[in-house]
């Protein structure tokens, strides 16, 4: 509904990009906290977050994470959400191991796919295992379809008892490999969803700007950050994760839908 508040979501850092791709990319633990900070100023709400190690790496190592937890934290108020999903080829024990610090959410991505060239491997097995450390923790989900047969795997493993019943969903469309990010698609997948169920749409590269405005004004939520774009314009770097939330709260705005706070965030997803 356009008249419940929009939950900005901020993927501030992700597995997949270098400085040499974007000089903005906050890879530091200082600056992942500084970007959060930044972004949650701007209008998020929620903090979609990957970690990366010394070198620069990303690593879903225990200490990294809770260093990082700890320095957001330290600077703002927000829901921090933990990737499950590591970068391609991480072991499922260590996609799990940061669910131990037992953050707000956690994402757990609903199957196998080609990733650019890679494969992201979520084979049935390592979905379970994952959504069993999520269960134990204590910790909400946040469900990520990346293609329409994932919401399939869903709706499946929902009847059997293997996926908490409580749920948010985040579709994740553009990645060359997965679903498309235009509108049609983007329908397609809603319809699928109760009513009353909170969904918000990533769209990576190119798709992002559209796809946003889009979820805006179907009443879902948005997913914004240099995870899945770079560029503000193209042929134009972003120079923040914040100026991506500006944007859309900018076109929020101009759309009559009010952004959500941190608390109104944590009431609509029931945390």
């Amino acid at each position: 509904m356009m008249t419940e508040p929009l939950i900005i979501t901020c993927a501030v850092t992700g597995a997949e990009l270098t400085k040499e791709d974007t000089p903005a990319l906050p890879i530091t633990p200082d600056e992942i906290a500084a970007s959060a900070q930044a972004a949650v100023a701007a209008g998020a709400s929620i903090i979609h977050l990957h970690v990366r190690d010394e070198q620069g790496k990303p690593t879903q190592r225990i200490d990294v994470f809770k260093q990082v937890t700890e320095k957001i934290r330290e600077r703002c108020d927000c829901i921090i959400q933990y990737s499950t999903g590591g970068a391609v080829g991480t072991p499922v024990a260590e996609r799990c191991a940061p669910l131990a610090l037992k953050p707000d959410m956690a994402s757990l991505s609903m199957g196998s796919m080609n990733f650019g060239d890679d494969i992201f491997e979520n084979s049935e097995q390592t979905i379970r295992t994952i959504a069993k450390a999520i269960q134990e923790n204590g910790i909400m989900p946040e469900m990520e379809i990346f293609d329409y047969g994932m919401l399939d795997n869903l709706q499946r493993l929902l009847k059997q008892g293997a996926l908490p019943e409580k749920y948010h969903v985040d579709f994740v469309l553009g990645v060359p490999g997965g679903m498309g990010g235009g509108l049609k698609e983007l329908m397609l997948l809603v319809e699928r969803l109760k009513p009353e169920q909170s969904w918000s749409v990533a769209g990576v590269g190119r798709y992002q700007l559209p796809l946003s405005t889009h979820a805006i004004t179907l009443g879902g939520h948005v997913r914004v950050g240099f995870e899945d774009n770079i560029y503000y314009e193209k042929g134009e770097l972003a120079v923040s994760n914040a100026q991506f939330v500006e944007r859309v709260v900018r076109i929020a705005k101009e759309l009559n839908r009010p952004v959500a706070t941190v608390s109104q965030t944590r009431e609509i997803l029931g945390l």
